[in-house]
């Protein structure tokens, strides 16, 4: 059965840090490119940013460049999504997703797989 799981979100306050981390089962996450992507209350899906398969090549939505790190272990078959300087307008539920097309694509048609997201409050 295939599986895409998010964790590590929560309640933060604005200019701090959180990691996410995203884990498959059911496949072999390694050979994916994997996309992070949220969904604040009221808006569309967004794209955050992507990694490649070996984790040499990532992209970044313009709003989180500078301000998050996309990188990954294919060892532990996680990746993982480093944000910091956290905004109350980063509020949102963040999904995983899992693409075997290998590119860095924001379009979520191209995205096989998807978690479930977790939450991620930004608020003091």
């Amino acid at each position: 059965q295939v599986q895409v799981v998010e964790s590590g979100g929560g309640l933060v306050q604005p200019g701090g840090s959180l990691r996410l981390s995203c884990a498959a089962s059911g496949f072999t996450l390694e050979y994916y490119s994997v996309g992070w992507f949220r969904q604040a209350p009221g808006k569309e899906r967004e794209f955050v940013g992507a990694i490649s398969p070996s984790g040499d090549s990532t992209d970044y939505t313009d709003s989180m460049k500078g301000r998050s790190t996309i990188s990954r272990d294919n060892a532990k078959g996680t990746v993982y999504l480093q944000m910091s300087s956290l905004k109350p307008e980063d509020t949102a539920v963040y999904y995983c997703a899992a693409s075997w097309q290998g590119g860095l694509g924001s379009n979520q048609i191209s995205y096989n797989y998807w978690g479930q997201g977790t939450q991620v409050t930004v608020s003091s």
